[in-house]
C-alpha cells in the first residue's frame, strides 16, 4: 500500500503520553475526586486520546493507582514530625487539595482494589514512618499512636480544605505546622 498523497506519518511518544496521563489525572482527581472523574476528561487535560488510558495503565482504576504510587515517588518518606515534613505536606496539599490517599482515611472507596492500594499507600507514607518513630522513642503501642497521629493530621487538613472552621481555613501555614506538630508530638501516658 502506498503512503504517497497522505501526510507525514505521526509518531506516538508512549512516555510522553503516559506522563501527560498521570500529570493530568493526578490534578483531576486531587480537584474531584476519583468518582467525579472521568477518563475523557483526563485525556482532554493531557491533550491525548482517552483509550490510551486503557492501553497504557488497564483503565482508570489502574492509573488512580498509579497516581498514588507517583505521589509517593521513590525516596522513603519521613515521618510526620521530621524537620520540614508537615510543611512539604501542607503546602503540597495547599496546592492540590487532599489526594486520594488522604481522602481514603476518611471515606472509604467503592472500589475495593482502589480502597486497598489507598490505605496501603497511608500507611506506607504517613503511619509506618511515625511508628517507626515511636518506636525509637520507646513509647508503648506505637502502631496505635501513629494511627491516632495520622487520622488527627489528616481531619485537619481534610477540614481546612472544607472550609467549616474559619480560623483553621485562614491559618498561616507555619502557625499551622507548630500546632499539628505540637499536637502530633505529645506522648500522655508513657
Amino acid at each position: 500500500m502506498s503512503t504517497e498523497g497522505k501526510g507525514p506519518v505521526r509518531r506516538r511518544d508512549a512516555g510522553r503520553s503516559r506522563e501527560l496521563l498521570l500529570d493530568a489525572a493526578a490534578e483531576l482527581f486531587g480537584e474531584r475526586g476519583y468518582d467525579r472523574t472521568t477518563t475523557r476528561e483526563i485525556g482532554e487535560r493531557a491533550g491525548v486520546d482517552p483509550a490510551l488510558i486503557a492501553r497504557y495503565y488497564g483503565g482508570k482504576t489502574q492509573l488512580y493507582i498509579a497516581v498514588m504510587r507517583a505521589e509517593q515517588g521513590d525516596a522513603a518518606p519521613a515521618d510526620l514530625l521530621a524537620p520540614g515534613r508537615l510543611r512539604e505536606l501542607l503546602d503540597r496539599l495547599a496546592r492540590r487539595g487532599p489526594g486520594p490517599v488522604f481522602r481514603a482515611a476518611a471515606l472509604p472507596h467503592d472500589d475495593p482494589v482502589v480502597q486497598d492500594a489507598a490505605r496501603a499507600q497511608l500507611h506506607d507514607r504517613l503511619v509506618t514512618p511515625l511508628r517507626e518513630h515511636f518506636t525509637r522513642e520507646g513509647l508503648d503501642r506505637p502502631q496505635l499512636r501513629a494511627e491516632v497521629a495520622v487520622a488527627a493530621f489528616v481531619g485537619v487538613v481534610l477540614a481546612r480544605n472544607g472550609g467549616a472552621f474559619e480560623e483553621l481555613a485562614a491559618a498561616e501555614p507555619e502557625e499551622l505546622v507548630a500546632l499539628v506538630h505540637e499536637l502530633l508530638q505529645g506522648t500522655p501516658g508513657r
